[in-house]
């Protein structure tokens, strides 16, 4: 797990939710061979948040793409099979499918979770190519019940923290430290 996973959640547990990082989901034999991966281990998220509250349940998939080109829309679109490997999630229904299943399953039998929660995909990606490519990957998710956060709103909610009292968090520190007024 990398700092910028670690931000997102103690940004998330600021909101209410309880946060796991790498969360391996384990499918089942069928479900690999429903998936066409019969070999594969067992699929890991990045994030995975759950509000007792609202029985609303995250699936976030991080990335930051600080030191890189950053998300584009070519990810989404079906224009770019390379860009689109990054986000299987977001690009095979099936497997979409079957992962947030097994996990709701697995996350129900343990009670992390009360029954049926709402799941929703999400993604968090400190860094986007182009403003247009930021505008179309928030209407395509709008499209898809998904959720897009992307640097701005990491930003923004990072100022939010900066108006806190003082927690010895990493958010907390790094939101003090670059955002002050």
């Amino acid at each position: 797990m990398d700092a910028f996973e670690s931000i997102l959640a103690e940004l998330l547990e600021h909101d209410g939710y309880w946060v796991r990082k790498s969360v391996k989901v384990n499918l089942t034999k069928e479900e690999k061979v429903a998936i066409g991966r019969p070999s594969s281990p067992r699929w890991e998220l990045d994030l995975v948040a759950y509000k007792g509250s609202t029985n609303e349940l995250l699936v976030i998939e991080c990335k930051s793409y600080l030191d890189s080109y950053g998300v584009r829309f070519s990810a989404f679109d079906g224009s770019s099979q390379r860009h689109a490997k990054r986000f299987k999630l977001f690009n095979d229904n099936l497997l979409r499918e079957v992962v947030l299943n097994r996990l709701v399953l697995q996350l129900e039998a343990s009670g992390f979770c009360a029954s049926s929660p709402r799941v929703i995909l999400c993604l968090a990606a400190g860094k986007v190519i182009r403003e247009s490519d930021r505008n179309k990957i928030a209407e395509h998710f709008d499209r898809n019940g998904w959720v897009f956060w992307d640097d701005q709103w990491i930003r923004s909610r990072l100022k939010a923290v900066t108006k806190t009292s003082y927690e010895d968090s990493i958010a907390a520190m790094v939101s003090k430290l670059l955002l002050r007024e």
